[in-house]
């Protein structure tokens, strides 16, 4: 059976890495490598809109990418606001709801309203969630999950004891969405780079030396096909 017809999941993770050293690799500036990497993400989703798989997560910029030259910083910054500019309007209309995972208040105020706008056009559609991860790390999420669950301790608006795992979850970027079934790292990098570390508890991993700008729906069918393939106990025999 191909990757159309079988077991397929339904929460896809990717770290999209890769995008500087591919650019490297051509003698140009690394803002190529995330200008092509930009369209993969494009490539990406519609190969898994087509294949009905419900929910992708992608890491588009960590809590330490602040890091990079100021210049790569703002070429990234820059690049998101394009991107949503361009294509958010395809997404709507394919019923694509975004869901951003991370603190956008530290993002560049008209970066932060573009991110903003596309939450709400897209907030009531449920063909399929894209979660996006920027200024997102996976212990800042888990710890402002706790800080949310003993405010309303303190507040005397919850039991410490009713605190269980759905109400954790609930408290998560990602309410709501079942868990990663399969996390993809391409580039080579064998690390889950702080990328939703709560969710990604059972996930399949599944890794790749394809630099992300080359990783194309061929290779993410690969992937799927692999996965398939694969005997997911939980923790069971």
């Amino acid at each position: 059976m191909d990757t159309e017809t079988r077991n397929m999941p339904d929460h896809i993770g990717i770290i999209m890495d890769g995008n500087g050293r591919w650019a490297q690799k051509r003698n140009l500036p690394r803002g190529y490598g995330h200008k092509e990497g930009a369209m993969r993400v494009l490539d990406i989703v519609k190969a898994c809109y087509k294949k009905d798989i419900p929910y992708l997560s992608l890491y588009a910029f960590s809590t330490e990418n602040w890091k990079r030259p100021a210049e790569e910083v703002q070429h990234l910054m820059a690049l998101l606001q394009k991107f949503i500019a361009k294509y958010i309007a395809e997404m709507h209309e394919n019923g694509i709801r975004l869901n951003v995972m991370g603190d956008i208040e530290a993002l560049p105020e008209k970066v932060r309203e573009s991110v903003q706008g596309a939450l709400q056009t897209t907030a009531d559609n449920s063909k399929m969630v894209l979660n996006i991860g920027l200024n997102y790390g996976g212990q800042d999420e888990i710890l402002r999950a706790a800080k949310s669950l003993a405010k309303d301790v303190e507040a005397g608006k919850i039991d410490a004891d009713a605190i269980d795992k759905e109400a954790f979850e609930s408290r998560l970027y990602t309410a709501g969405a079942p868990p990663l079934d399969l996390l993809i790292r391409p580039s080579g990098e064998l690390r889950v780079s702080n990328f939703m570390l709560y969710q990604l508890a059972y996930s399949e991993f599944w890794f790749s030396d394809v630099l992300w700008p080359d990783f194309t729906p061929e290779v993410l069918d690969v992937a799927l096909r692999d996965y398939q393939n694969r005997n997911r106990r939980f923790g069971g025999i």
